[in-house]
């Protein structure tokens, strides 16, 4: 109940104890005052006075210190008994480390950092003094679950909306649902298959840390060594026929150079591609949609290309056929074209017009090239040489920005649409060139300027010495005469 009295202010700062009857209002069993607090009695706190500015005059009885005596010391005692953990307690000091490593690991688990303990997830008394009573049956206790239990073992909580809520609204709660659709679930749900991954293979188990902490198995920079604990092993993957040569290719792809040698950590990674719960390869059909998360531009443009009946109709992936999958290179211009190494004579043959649409788009992308080389080093030498040519050679950018479009373009396999950014960034080029045609021009003109200038300089230098020498001569003779 809250204390609403008004209070008179003498002149010496006190409180006048002429009061006019209080109001109040009950909330649940406890009363609250003036300044918020709730009274634990229970009682009215008709006698309990607070004042901004005041000191507190407590007239209440003995029964309110008491109770909080009592909710004190209730509340320690409680911590106390949260605390101890006869499960770590115990299983640490053994000296099995298949039993003690867990113990110690999990000083660093998100679930303990979360306030989770042992017996969250295997039941049993933490709070026992013997391993009996701790192991107790009635007490809940599941102990180590089986392979095929795992997944609905951590579902409990991590299928649980309400309950994940609590710790982090964020995340998602539909992991094993999902799983259950993945080439691992569905192993483990319709074949009783125990050697596939399951929730703890990539997790880890008791050293659970959140996917942002590096140290993390499925940290980006982490997963695909992570997979490759079971993908890279030759014995363990025999019985299912899967190659083992993922994770050595993936190391040798743009990606992977990406993401460990620049330490990007949004190249893809095997989940960005298989997915992660619902793990599974990506078909014909719905590959170039797993590129095109990242490559839209180019997916779009295949989509509308010659190559999309093609391909359907030989049923080739449409983005791995020419780029490959785990070890996927740098794409560069030698990739197109008709020459030696180039990949579109793997399917066209001269004379054919996709024969002919590659030569074509090669040579255009090479005229660009060779024309921003050409203005390049113009510019250049008009720079190392002192002109301004800070301008031309931003605009110069134009050019570049057309070769990297016309690049994406080929993917359309139209050399009209190539061309249509081909020739203005030949333009740009080209007023580059004429840019750096036109300093040195000025650099010429200043040059021979300065020779006439010095050579006039020195001319009237030499007059002034002529004639200061016939001065002085005819000096020389006035002295003498």
């Amino acid at each position: 109940m809250i204390w609403s009295a008004p209070a008179e202010r003498s002149d010496d700062g006190a409180l006048d104890k002429r009061m006019s009857q209080p109001t109040w209002k009950r909330y649940g069993t406890n009363s609250q005052c003036l300044c918020g607090s709730l009274c634990l009695c229970g009682e009215l706190p008709c006698d309990n006075i607070h004042h901004r500015d005041t000191e507190i005059t407590q007239r209440h009885g003995g029964f309110g210190l008491i109770a909080l005596v009592v909710m004190v010391l209730t509340i320690a005692t409680s911590a106390a008994a949260q605390q101890k953990n006869s499960c770590i307690d115990c299983h640490a000091k053994l000296d099995d480390p298949r039993i003690s490593a867990p113990a110690k690991l999990f000083d660093k688990d998100i679930h303990k950092a979360r306030g989770l303990m042992c017996n969250d997830c295997h039941g049993g008394d933490p709070n026992a003094t013997t391993a009996e009573a701790a192991h107790d049956v009635r007490k809940g206790y599941l102990g180590k679950p089986k392979t095929l239990d795992i997944p609905a073992y951590c579902g409990k909580c991590h299928s649980d909306a309400n309950l994940m809520k609590r710790f982090n609204p964020s995340l998602r709660v539909d992991q094993e649902s999902e799983y259950y659709t993945s080439v691992h679930g569905r192993l483990l749900k319709e074949k009783g298959e125990t050697r596939v991954a399951t929730c703890i293979s990539c997790h880890s188990v008791h050293g659970i840390r959140a996917p942002s902490d590096p140290l993390s198995s499925v940290y980006p920079s982490n997963v695909a060594t992570t997979c490759a604990k079971c993908h890279a092993s030759a014995d363990y993957m025999k019985p299912f026929g899967i190659p083992t040569n993922q994770f050595d290719n993936y190391k040798l792809s743009v990606h992977a150079k990406a993401l460990y040698d620049k330490q990007d950590l949004s190249a893809p990674t095997c989940n960005d591609c298989h997915g992660n719960h619902g793990a599974t390869p990506p078909g014909i059909a719905s590959v170039a949609n797993v590129c095109g998360q990242c490559h839209a531009r180019q997916a779009e443009l295949f989509q509308t290309s010659p190559h999309k009946k093609a391909f359907d109709d030989k049923q080739l992936g449409e983005c791995i056929t020419c780029h490959g999958n785990h070890a996927i290179p740098k794409p560069g211009d030698q990739m197109i074209g008709t020459q030696q190494g180039a990949l579109c004579i793997n399917c066209h043959t001269a004379g054919d017009k996709g024969f002919v649409a590659a030569g074509a788009m090669r040579a255009r992308i090479d005229d660009l090239i060779a024309s921003i080389d050409k203005s390049t080093a113009i510019l250049n030498l008009a720079e190392r040489k002192g002109m301004e040519v800070s301008k031309p050679k931003f605009e110069l950018k134009g050019a570049t920005d057309a070769l990297t479009h016309a690049r994406v373009l080929i993917h359309s396999s139209s050399t009209t649409e190539v061309d249509k950014v081909i020739e203005p960034g030949m333009d740009v080029a080209n007023k580059g060139y004429q840019a750096g045609v036109g300093a040195l021009a000025e650099l010429s003109f200043r040059r021979k300027g300065l020779a006439i200038s010095l050579l006039f300089i020195l001319f009237l230098a030499t007059l002034v010495y002529l004639k200061i020498r016939q001065i002085e001569a005819r000096q020389q003779q006035t002295d003498i005469g």
